[in-house]
């Protein structure tokens, strides 16, 4: 039933911890999202936007516009070169998050003694999308700055500024999304109605909702494009951001199935013209589609920076707060959400060779500390799972008929609560297992057990690096801590309520005898 463990592409093999939707670090890939725009073909301006990009990435693009003069010995003749710009690979994956500073336009050109007149050159046809976004700042589109208005008070209308704009740009990459994207696919019959569905969730929803607000926010600007009370409109509006619980939720399966689908050329065709055109800012349809949750997560951001430059008498300082408090219960509803649609979507991907391996654990987890490649001292690479209160080591294997990867359950599952772990040093052995590999040194590795009846469950693991070993082993001690909290308030509360007892005795069920593998 083992199958080779390449069959599956669209796999991530390294530690992703599940996308969290607050605004501190966390260990998924997402962070560090770039976003690439075209330029002209006679000067080229690299831009990156922070605050302005909803989601975080920034673009940069650099070129460069040279010529020279032929070196051969014969009749001078103009010759014109152009040396494309380098562009950094778009790293996408998994929330963090949002850049710190806005950084304005640069230009680059290569200063060189006079050169002869060049070919002209043919200009082509605009795009009917921005090719790059605007980062233009409030005071910049205010002709007479009042010199009535303090530094903390430009500062307050610059960030309601980038809000405004936020949701400008928002919109025009949802409607985007549909026209590029939803609508050719659908019509010329690249995916079903129904896959198109899956993948783009409640898209069409958000768009009136933030076109809702959009107008809402023009409205308060006044004759000097200043806004005075932002506070009930937002606490008005944020309640509409139930609406994200339902996409964000859709948003892991819709994933698994765009991947899914891309192994079909004529998907993965389409994609790829898609992107290297010059309205995708050279974004894939997967960061499209990440948009809303990432323009989510910086509301927060947004409405500190007003609240901490509002003077102590703007009756905004009211309505700030508790605007604030409906805004985080949303995106902890949406965290949690989310967290457990993930788990169940992998709990359901799981298959079992025996019965004993359906621990209790595994179907009371609620949600995911990470998951990701790893290999055992054979060196086979297994997919593992760090559920809530359970360690799943996997297989990916494709199933008979076209559908989703699914996980095949390898040896038996360990309960979080009674797993040891210990940290491997590069070189050392691995109590009378070796890794095969190219090399003898053993490097990034770690150890789980858990004490079953008669015998010690033991998994030596390997990692790809050592950054991922650390994220292994971070998330491994969290899971041991409260899965052990967590069964210590479980134990208090039996011994008051005997009813209570069998949840206790979980973990006394599930452990079976195993050698280290």
């Amino acid at each position: 039933m083992e199958k080779d463990e390449t069959t599956a592409e669209s796999l991530s093999w390294s530690p992703v911890q599940r996308e969290r939707l607050s605004t501190c670090a966390n260990l998924s890939d997402y962070a560090g999202k770039k976003r690439k725009q075209g330029t002209g073909p006679e000067i080229m301006t690299a831009t990156t936007e922070d605050k302005e990009e909803e989601d975080g990435l920034g673009s940069l693009e650099h070129s460069k516009d040279a010529e020279e003069p032929s070196n051969k010995r014969v009749k001078p003749v103009g010759k014109g070169s152009g040396l494309a710009g380098l562009m950094a690979p778009v790293k996408t994956p998994s929330l963090k998050r949002l850049g710190q500073s806005i950084q304005r336009s640069i230009s680059f050109r290569t200063e060189a003694r006079p050169l002869p007149m060049a070919p002209v050159r043919v200009r082509q046809k605009a795009s009917s999308f921005p090719r790059r976004r605007n980062s233009q700042l409030w005071s910049d589109t205010v002709e007479n700055l009042c010199q009535d208005l303090s530094a903390r008070e430009i500062k307050r209308q610059e960030v309601i500024y980038e809000l405004t704009q936020g949701e400008k740009q928002l919109i025009e990459d949802l409607s985007l999304v549909k026209k590029v994207y939803y609508e050719p696919m659908l019509k010329l019959d690249i995916m079903t109605e129904s896959e198109l569905g899956q993948i783009f969730g409640t898209l069409d929803n958000l768009i009136p909702l933030h076109e809702d607000l959009l107008t809402k926010l023009e409205n308060l600007r006044g004759s000097e494009k200043t806004v005075g009370e932002v506070g009930p409109t937002l606490l008005d509006w944020f309640p509409c951001l139930e609406a994200y619980v339902t996409y964000c939720c859709n948003q892991v399966g819709a994933k698994a199935l765009l991947d899914q689908k891309k192994q079909d050329r004529r998907v993965q065709h389409f994609l790829q013209l898609c992107q290297e055109s010059s309205f995708s800012r050279k974004l894939d349809l997967w960061n499209f589609l990440d948009l809303p949750r990432s323009r989510l997560v910086k509301y927060p951001l947004l409405l500190k920076e007003i609240q901490k430059n509002t003077p102590a008498e703007h009756p905004d300082l009211d309505t700030i707060p508790e605007a604030m408090d409906i805004l985080q219960r949303i995106v902890s509803e949406v965290d949690r959400k989310t967290g457990e649609a993930e788990c169940e979507f992998y709990r359901q991907g799981l298959t079992y060779m025996e019965e004993g391996q359906r621990l209790p654990e595994i179907q009371h987890s609620r949600f995911l500390y990470c998951h990701g490649e790893l290999k055992n001292s054979k060196g086979q690479k297994l997919y593992v799972f760090l559920f809530e209160l359970a360690l799943v080591l996997t297989r990916p294997v494709c199933p008979e008929r076209e559908g989703l990867v699914q996980f095949q359950v390898y040896r038996q599952p360990l309960p979080a609560a009674h797993l040891l772990l210990e940290d491997l040093p590069d070189g050392e052995g691995t109590g009378g297992s070796s890794f095969r590999g190219a090399f003898n040194s053993v490097k990034n590795c770690f150890r789980v057990s858990s004490r079953g009846r008669s015998k010690v469950l033991s998994h030596s693991l390997q990692a790809n690096d050592s950054f991922n070993k650390q994220q292994w082993i971070s998330c491994l001690r969290q899971a041991i801590v409260q899965s052990r909290d967590s069964q210590s308030e479980t134990l208090r509360q039996s011994s008051a309520d005997p009813g209570l007892c069998h949840i206790a005795e979980l973990s006394l069920n599930s452990d079976v005898e195993m050698t280290d593998t």
